[in-house]
C-alpha cells in the first residue's frame, strides 16, 4: 500500500481498535469521560508533580476547591484515599448518575 490508500487503512484500523477498546473512564468518580476532559495532577506541579490523570472538569474543580495544593500533595495523592475525604465522597455519591458531560457551578470550599 501507499499514500491514501495506507493512510486509509491506518485510520480505519485505529477505529476499529478505538470502537472496541472502553471508554475511558474519570480518575475520581469512575464514570466514563465526555467530549470535556482535563487532566489533574496527582501531586501538584507546584510540588513537583509530573503525573497526570483524566478527569471531568466537574471533578477537577471539586478537587482543587475542597483542598489546597500542599494537603494534596501531603495527604491525597492517591485517588483511593482522596474518594474517602468526607466532603469529596458526598460529592460523588451527589454526581454518581449525571451524565458525563454534566456541568454545575462549583462551591468554593476551602
Amino acid at each position: 500500500m501507499v499514500g491514501r490508500v495506507k493512510r486509509k487503512a491506518g485510520l480505519a484500523a485505529a477505529a476499529e481498535r478505538a470502537a472496541a477498546a472502553p471508554p475511558p473512564t474519570c480518575a475520581l468518580c469512575e464514570r466514563p469521560l465526555g467530549l470535556k476532559v482535563e487532566w489533574h495532577h496527582p501531586v501538584p506541579k507546584s510540588e513537583g508533580g509530573r503525573e497526570t490523570a483524566p478527569v471531568h472538569p466537574i471533578c477537577h474543580r471539586t478537587i482543587h476547591a475542597t483542598l489546597t495544593n500542599a494537603e494534596l500533595a501531603r495527604d491525597y495523592s492517591d485517588f483511593a484515599v482522596l474518594r474517602a475525604h468526607p466532603d469529596v465522597a458526598r460529592f460523588l455519591k451527589w454526581i454518581a448518575g449525571k451524565p458525563a458531560d454534566f456541568h454545575a457551578p462549583t462551591r468554593v470550599g476551602r
